[in-house]
């Protein structure tokens, strides 16, 4: 009996790899290529230190955290009124265009738009958590819009 390999070729058995990929099922975000991320793209604004404010807010422990709710940082009006929890898909769409996730916010970043680099970046964030946390625990019984971190339809954003 033939393998598989030789009935078919060695394309045919890859072709499910390739498959998969284009259907978007996401590689393991990297965290310490996240990390690098952080450090050129996002350091010269936030601290990945729990209560140091910078230009921007502290990112220690911003996932599962609500919009503009770090003790000791001046938010916008737009950021703190937003009602939002930054989830990781919540994440991603901030990181990748500010002002379409919270319109007036503060932050003057044009959005980093490489996907893989959003997915690590926020990948790093998730480690910056109190030991023993969860990040985004919180969210069973809510809605699915609160859950996803944004708001109901038909409220306002700030």
């Amino acid at each position: 009996m033939r393998s598989l390999a030789q009935r078919f070729g060695t394309v045919a058995l890859l072709a499910p790899i390739g498959l998969f990929g284009s259907l978007g099922i996401a590689r393991a975000a990297d965290a310490a290529a996240g990390k690098q991320v952080f450090h050129a793209q996002c350091a010269i604004c936030h601290s990945d230190q729990p209560g140091v404010n910078k230009i921007g807010p502290s990112l220690f422990g911003v996932v599962g955290r609500h919009t503009g709710s770090e003790p000791g940082y001046d938010y916008s009006v737009a950021n703190k009124n937003a009602n939002i929890v930054w989830t990781p898909a919540v994440l991603d769409r901030y990181i990748a265009d500010p002002q379409q996730v919270v319109p007036g916010t503060k932050m003057p970043y044009g959005g980093l738009h490489n996907a893989a680099k959003r997915a690590n970046l926020i990948a790093f964030l998730e480690t910056l958590q109190k030991p023993g946390a969860v990040a985004g625990v919180g969210t069973a019984g809510k809605s699915a819009a609160a859950a996803s971190g944004l708001p109901a339809k038909g409220r306002s954003n700030g």
